[in-house]
């Protein structure tokens, strides 16, 4: 899914690509505002990933909003006047729709940002295949240290099959054993490396590579069934599908 931000200070033009949006399986809405301040700070937090950007705003012109969001976020711009464009591609948007934008026109242009921003399938594949195996080696031999009751005790990142939270404690389920130690869920998680695990709860870290199968919003690891919690679930499905072939 591309994630896309409407910003433009005509609620009706607001309207119109809201409503268009809608109507293309590979958009995601994330917003639709008036206010380009506000639609320029979730673009620099990564919050968006194609902007449809009204030129002539009262507080930040189109123009200028593109200059200060440096690239975080791709662009087409939406306007009643063609004395931008030029200046519009210099500064590297995807396409420049003239109000009022037909429909069959903006098709067209998301997709062209599609093609820009999903490569094809072959291509993602052969991007895939061309890891590093050095990078393989290096999770199946990485390890991190936790300190037990009685000792301090090494842990392989490949033998991890899930953490479960448990107040001031969490365990840590591996094959051979559970390994219970005094820590908190996110510092775990922001000791393993996101590439092979993610948090699908807040009482749950789960391995990708140990998940045998996923059945609605629960997860089996083996004979153990774990759910995916409602703050976790677009993330989680967005690395999944990411996964797909």
């Amino acid at each position: 899914m591309i994630r896309c931000l409407i910003v433009d200070d005509e609620p009706l033009a607001l309207h119109i690509l809201e409503d268009y949006i809608s109507k293309i399986p590979f958009l995601q809405l994330v917003k639709a505002t008036t206010n380009p301040i506000e639609a320029l700070t979730i673009v620099q937090d990564k919050g968006a990933d194609l902007v449809f950007l009204d030129v002539q705003m009262p507080e930040l012109s189109g123009i200028q909003f593109l200059r200060i969001a440096n690239g975080k976020a791709k662009v087409i711009l939406t306007t009643a006047y063609p004395q931008y464009a030029l200046e519009g591609y210099e500064l590297d948007v995807i396409d420049y729709l003239l109000k009022p934008i037909a429909f069959d026109r903006f098709f067209k242009a998301v997709q062209k940002a599609q093609t820009i921003m999903q490569p094809p399938v072959a291509a993602q594949a052969k991007a895939i295949q061309a890891e590093p195996q050095q990078q393989q080696q290096d999770f199946l031999s990485d390890f991190i240290f936790v300190k037990t009751e009685h000792k301090i005790q090494k842990v392989y990142l490949n033998n991890i099959l899930f953490i479960e939270g448990l107040k001031d404690y969490i365990s840590i389920f591996t094959p051979a054993e559970r390994i219970i130690t005094l820590q908190n869920m996110k510092k775990m998680e922001d000791a393993l490396p996101a590439k092979y695990f993610i948090r699908v709860h807040k009482s749950y870290i789960v391995s990708v590579n140990k998940i045998d199968s996923i059945e609605r919003s629960r997860i089996f690891i083996g004979d153990k069934i774990i759910p995916v919690g409602d703050t976790y679930r677009e993330e989680f499905f967005k690395v999944i599908d990411g996964k797909n072939v």
